[in-house]
C-alpha cells in the first residue's frame, strides 16, 4: 500500500486526525485544512472494501482550493487499515449514510468552519454521498461523483454483488465477497431501492467523472446519472478502468479542481 504514502499535504496545509461518533462506533479520519476562517468544508468517501488513504489525494487538492477537507474510514467499510470501529457484517449503503452524516455534522461544528458543503466519492462511496445529498439536498451546495456504484442495487437483485453470489429471494446471513464477510443486510438494505429515484431529488451542480474500461461499474450508469440530474457534467475518460491512477487520477484531479474552485 505504499502507493497511498505519496500524496504529502503541500506546504501551508495541515493535517491532523480526528474522532467522531455514529451511535456507539467511532469513525477515524483526517482533516487536512488550509489557513482561514468560515472555511467550506468538503468530505470525501472511499470505495468498498478500501480505506481513507486511497482517496486522500482529493482531501488534499479541495485543502489546496480553499476547503477545510476530511477523508475517512466506513465503520465496517474496509479490508485492511480501516481504522473506525464497527464490523463488515453490519455494514451496508445505509450504516455508511448515517456516518458520513455523522463526519458532516462534526466537520460543520468545528471553529472556523462554515456551512458550505461539497461532498465527493469513488464507487460505493460515491453511491452513499449521492444518496447523502438527496437526503439532504438543501445542505450540500456541490456533489462529486467518481465512478460511482448505481449498480449496486440492480447487482443485489441480480444475486451477484462483486465476488459474492447469492440466491436473492433467500439472502443469506452472511456472504463472502472475496475477503471481505458481509452480513445480509448488505444485500437487504439496497435490493428494493432505485438508484435514479433517489438522487433525482438533488438539483445541485454534480460532477461525474468515468472510465470506458470500467469493468466494476458499467459507464452506462453515469451516462444515465447525468440525464437524471437536473445540473450534472459527466467527463468520460477513455480505457479508464475501475479506480484511477497514474495519468488519469491527474487528469481527474484536474476536472475536480475545475468543478470546486471558488
Amino acid at each position: 500500500m505504499g502507493l497511498f504514502k505519496k500524496h504529502i499535504p503541500p506546504e501551508g496545509i495541515s493535517q491532523r486526525e480526528f474522532e467522531c461518533k455514529r451511535d456507539e462506533l467511532t469513525i477515524r479520519g483526517t482533516e487536512y485544512r488550509p489557513a482561514g476562517e468560515n472555511l467550506p468544508v468538503a468530505i470525501v468517501c472511499h470505495g468498498f472494501m478500501a480505506f481513507q488513504d486511497t482517496v486522500k489525494q482529493y482531501a488534499i487538492k479541495l485543502a489546496t482550493l480553499g476547503y477545510a477537507a476530511y477523508c475517512f474510514d466506513f465503520c465496517g467499510g474496509s479490508v485492511i487499515k480501516g481504522k473506525s470501529d464497527g464490523a463488515t457484517t453490519a455494514m451496508s449503503v445505509l450504516t455508511e449514510i448515517r456516518d458520513l452524516e455523522a463526519v458532516i455534522e462534526y466537520a460543520q461544528s468545528l471553529s472556523g468552519n462554515g456551512k458550505e458543503l461539497l461532498l465527493m466519492g469513488a464507487s460505493q462511496g460515491g453511491f452513499v454521498s449521492a444518496l447523502t445529498a438527496a437526503k439532504h439536498p438543501g445542505l450540500v451546495e456541490k456533489l462529486v461523483l467518481l465512478y460511482p456504484a448505481l449498480c449496486i442495487p440492480d447487482d443485489a437483485r441480480a444475486g451477484k454483488m462483486m465476488f459474492a453470489k447469492f440466491d436473492p429471494n433467500n439472502i443469506p446471513e452472511k456472504l463472502r465477497c472475496g475477503p471481505m464477510k458481509l452480513g445480509k443486510c448488505y444485500v437487504a438494505d439496497v435490493i428494493g431501492l432505485d438508484p435514479f429515484e433517489e438522487i433525482k431529488v438533488y438539483e445541485g451542480p454534480v460532477l461525474i467523472i468515468h472510465g470506458t474500461k470500467d469493468s466494476i461499474v458499467n459507464i452506462d450508469y453515469a451516462r444515465r446519472a447525468e440525464k437524471c440530474y437536473t445540473n450534472a457534467k459527466l467527463h468520460i475518460i477513455e480505457k479508464a478502468r475501475h479506480g484511477f491512477r497514474g495519468k488519469i487520477d491527474l487528469l481527474a484531479l484536474e476536472y475536480l479542481s475545475e468543478f470546486a474552485r471558488r
